[in-house]
């Protein structure tokens, strides 16, 4: 895997650990709120994964 790859990965990881932390900080954690933070996850990351990972 290219660096560069791999930078976008982690900056693309820590944005979204930096917005989940704010979100479950400051919201009251329901199964609602578990499922959008996972949701999200899939949303951000799996296609990254397919186009650059699995090749």
């Amino acid at each position: 895997m290219e660096k560069s790859v791999i930078a976008r990965f982690v900056v693309l990881g820590v944005l979204w650990l930096g917005l989940v932390g704010y979100i479950v900080t400051h919201a009251q954690m329901t199964l609602y709120l578990a499922f959008v933070i996972v949701a999200s996850a899939i949303i951000v990351f799996v296609p990254m994964y397919k186009k650059y990972v699995k090749k």
